[in-house]
């Protein structure tokens, strides 16, 4: 049986800033952002198996997705933690809740990384990740691929 792709698109709503950048994004900002997760595998070829023809049932990468990447982001704030981002997190904590803390610049470079971190070794037996690709505007995207991250599986 082939080797086939299969790719699943997802939503989000994000705000974040870029602390220490010297350009605009160093605001706080928001995005729509779009992610397409594309894995690969061979398809099932067991008869007995209600998933026969499936490289992975389509509810089962977006299950993994939604509590991995989704659930998690849609609709936060997005900062690195620094000594400078403490009391802004202090204060914005008692008002909003959803704010999301990273040990990076939260780029959206740094947020594939961390996405293939989450989501590869949750997928099924037989499954991998082959690509990410992030749309932080409507223009602007950046991509993973497994063949130039071996580390990651």
């Amino acid at each position: 049986m082939a080797v086939i792709r299969l790719t699943k698109e997802f939503t989000f709503e994000a705000a974040h800033a870029l602390e220490g950048y010297d350009g605009a994004c160093r605001e706080l900002h928001g995005h729509s952002y779009r992610l397409y997760v594309t894995v690969k595998g061979r398809p099932s070829e067991c008869e007995e198996d209600p998933k026969q023809g499936m490289v992975v049932d389509f509810g089962v990468l977006k299950r993994i997705v939604n509590e991995q990447i989704v659930a998690r982001l849609d609709h936060a704030l997005v900062l690195r933690r620094t000594e400078r981002t403490e009391p802004l997190v202090e204060a914005l904590g008692s008002r909003f809740s959803n704010i999301v803390l990273c040990d990076w610049q939260p780029t959206c470079e740094n947020l594939l990384s961390d996405f293939a971190a989450r989501i590869a070794p949750r997928l099924p037996a037989g499954v991998t990740l082959h690509a990410l690709r992030l749309y932080e505007t409507a223009t602007s995207y950046a991509e993973w691929y497994a063949e130039d991250n071996p580390d990651v599986r």
